[in-house]
C-alpha cells in the first residue's frame, strides 16, 4: 500500500479536456462502462445529480449480473435512465430521452421522427426497464454517498473555519470525485459513508489541505464519523477513484 498520492498527476489528469467520444468504437471489454453515456446523456435532459448517480448504479448493478455481451449496453444506459428518474421522481420524458440518446450515439443528427425506429426504440427501451427490474428483483432503492459526504462536509466546515473555508474548492472537489467514481463498477463494493469518506480525503489531499488539531495524521479526522473504516480500507477507495482517470478514453470524433 503506497503512503503517497501523486497529486499533481491527478490534478494534471483532471485539468485535461474531455474528448467528444464516438461510442460506438469504445469496448466494454478495456474497461469502458456506459456510465460516461449515462452522464452526458443525463446532464443534456437536465437531470438532477442523484438522478444520474442512480441510473449509474442501477446500470452497474445489472450488468454484475449478466454477461454484457448478451445486451446493448447503451440500451440498458438509456433505459436505467429513464427508470432512475422514476425512482428519485425527476421525471425524464421518453421521448427526450430517445433523442438526446440517439444524437449522443449518432453526433450531428437530427432528433427522430415518429415513425417505426422511433417506436422500436421506445418499445426497446420499456422492455429494458422491465427486465433490469426483475434481474435486480425490484430492488431498485439505493443509499447514496451524498447525504453522508453533506453531513461530513458541513462538520468539516465549522472545524477549518469559514475564512478557509470560502477560498478552498473542497466541497465542489469531494463532489467531483464521487461523480467520477460512479464511473466505475468497483462503486459496488464498499459502503457509501466509506465512500464519502475517501471522496473528502482525496480532495483534502489534492488541495493540501491539513486539518486543525490534526498534527501528525490528517486520515484520522473521519473516526468520528465512520468508526469502523480501517486507513488501508480509505487508501484503497482513494485509489479505486484514482484508476477510474487512468481509464478515461482518449477516442475523438
Amino acid at each position: 500500500m503506497k503512503d503517497v498520492i501523486d497529486v499533481m498527476e491527478l490534478q494534471r489528469g483532471k485539468e485535461r479536456k474531455a474528448p467528444i467520444l464516438d461510442y460506438r468504437q469504445l469496448d466494454f471489454e478495456k474497461g469502458f462502462t456506459p456510465a460516461r453515456f449515462i452522464f452526458e446523456c443525463g446532464i443534456k435532459l437536465g437531470a438532477q445529480p442523484l438522478t444520474l448517480a442512480t441510473a449509474s448504479v442501477l446500470m452497474h448493478r445489472f450488468f454484475k449480473e449478466v454477461d454484457h455481451i448478451n445486451y446493448d449496453c447503451f440500451l440498458i444506459a438509456s433505459s436505467s435512465l429513464y427508470l432512475a428518474g422514476k425512482v428519485k421522481d425527476d421525471p425524464l420524458k421518453i421521448r427526450d430521452i430517445i433523442n438526446v440518446a440517439h444524437n449522443t450515439l449518432h453526433r450531428g443528427s437530427s432528433p427522430l421522427e415518429i415513425g417505426e425506429e422511433y417506436w422500436n426504440m421506445r418499445d426497446a427501451i420499456v422492455q429494458a426497464e422491465l427486465l433490469i427490474m426483475r434481474v435486480l428483483k425490484f430492488e431498485v432503492s439505493i443509499t447514496h454517498p451524498h447525504k453522508f459526504m453533506l453531513h461530513y462536509l458541513k462538520s468539516l466546515e465549522g472545524w477549518i473555519g469559514n475564512d478557509n473555508w470560502n477560498t478552498s474548492p473542497l466541497a465542489r472537489t469531494a463532489a467531483a470525485f464521487l461523480q467520477d467514481f460512479h464511473h466505475d463498477a468497483s462503486i459496488l463494493d464498499y459502503e457509501p459513508q466509506h465512500i464519502a469518506v475517501a471522496c473528502i480525503s482525496l480532495a483534502l489531499q489534492c488541495l493540501g489541505i491539513r486539518l486543525p488539531l490534526m498534527e501528525d495524521n490528517d486520515e484520522i479526522w473521519y473516526s468520528v464519523f465512520c468508526k469502523d473504516l480501517q486507513k488501508d480500507m480509505n487508501w484503497e477507495i482513494m485509489e479505486k477513484i484514482m484508476e477510474t482517470y487512468n481509464r478515461e478514453p482518449e477516442l475523438t470524433v
